[in-house]
């Protein structure tokens, strides 16, 4: 039965022993290292330099990347596991997972020459040199073709001027990686990457402050300002950006997703225990009927966004084409764990509209997963588009 070819081409819902295995210290770590912090970080608004040392030193921050730069190698499915507790513990947490491993990492191993990956890969893994994913910018969001940022050719290299915005881990990364305009009269085909030391002169960072979510992740705006780099500084060709853009996108999505499954899973778990234990009428309120009914939505959104994360991640894994089924698994994971949040508050009550339950933090955590890594309209319009086969995006 394990031999018939056909049945290696189903999903298999049944954790391997490894898998199984990376999932139990994911979720040991999550519960023993992580969630302890997240309030105090998240009411100190504290990027935790310690625990980023703590995910790397547990092989988090490079465990899809190849072994022989420092990473772990795991398929998706498996980093989707690692991803998905750590979101229910915290999504600051999750977001510098994410970044290093799917956005940063990911494309310097699939676009960079081997000089390149040996130069940044190990200190992405090891969380001593983290770098961070420079695309946005404070005109330009989902229209990632209009940069204005520009790329200008000098000799031996390249004078990189222009703002980014938005940008997480932008004021901790070593190197930014950097998206810019080399001729606008090209479109989408003249941007290309860059691989930006953050020390280099003309380079400066400030982070943004007021945020609704994500207060123990940094997140900054970045400015170039005639920034020269060499020739090797380049990932891929001129005319690339795009691509590295889009093929490091498609994996953020991915890690997005199965963090906002953990979300998912935290307010049931969180409402669950609340439920249990807080009496009214003489009886625990889970048993009541439209509390059980609650509880019962955020099951059941849980259940259906891990099924579409796994389907994403068993998609990349056997190397068929993905985009569609990670747009839609970002867009209804992300949907989800806002409408799982919202319920876990209510829940809650009055409790939780204070931090001493996290089902808040869910919440204020959750709203910007569906902006950032494409905002929900364009993951509509990824689906729209494949479906139909009519781009709505020109």
């Amino acid at each position: 039965m394990v031999n018939n070819p056909s049945r290696r081409r189903m999903i298999d819902f049944e954790l391997t022993e490894e898998q199984r295995l990376i999932r139990d210290t994911a979720r040991d770590f999550a519960d023993n290292e992580i969630a302890p912090r997240a309030r105090e970080n998240d009411r100190n608004h504290r990027f935790d330099t310690e625990l980023v040392r703590k995910l790397a030193g547990i092989g988090f921050l490079g465990s899809m990347l190849s072994e022989e730069y420092g990473g772990r190698g795991i398929d998706y499915r498996t980093y989707g596991l690692i991803v998905e507790e750590v979101g229910r513990a915290d999504s600051s947490a999750r977001t510098v997972v994410s970044v290093t491993t799917s956005l940063v990492g990911s494309a310097i191993d699939r676009w960079g020459t081997e000089k390149q990956r040996r130069k940044w890969i190990p200190g992405l893994c090891s969380g001593e040199a983290l770098g961070c994913f420079a695309l946005t910018e404070p005109d330009t969001g989902s229209d990632a073709a209009n940069l204005k940022t520009r790329a200008e050719k000098i000799e031996g290299g390249w004078r990189l001027s222009g703002q980014k915005q938005w940008i997480s881990l932008g004021s901790h990364a070593a190197f930014a990686l950097t998206f810019a305009q080399t001729d606008p009269d090209k479109g989408h085909r003249g941007l290309a990457a860059f691989l930006v030391p953050t020390d280099s002169e003309g380079f400066s960072s400030s982070q943004i402050h007021g945020k609704l979510g994500l207060h123990a992740s940094d997140t900054a705006e970045l400015s170039l300002d005639g920034v020269e780099v060499g020739e090797e500084a380049l990932l891929g060709d001129v005319g690339d950006g795009f691509k590295v853009a889009m093929t490091a996108l498609d994996s953020g999505r991915f890690s997005v997703a199965a963090g906002a499954v953990g979300v998912c899973q935290g307010c049931v778990n969180a409402s669950v225990a609340y439920a249990k234990q807080r009496r009214q009428f003489g009886r625990p309120i889970a048993a009541f009927q439209l509390v059980q009914a609650m509880i019962a939505d955020m099951v059941v959104d849980a259940d259906a966004a891990r099924s579409l994360v796994w389907k994403a991640g068993w998609l990349k894994d056997t190397g068929r084409p993905n985009t569609l089924e990670t747009s839609v698994a970002k867009l209804f994971a992300t949907e989800a764990s806002i409408r799982s949040a919202n319920t876990a508050i209510q829940v809650h009550g009055g409790s939780g509209y204070v931090d001493d339950y996290p089902v808040e933090r869910y919440l204020r955590d959750a709203r910007v997963t569906t902006l950032y890594e494409g905002t929900s309209e364009i993951q509509k319009l990824i689906i729209g588009r494949a479906v139909t086969g009519v781009n709505a995006m020109t």
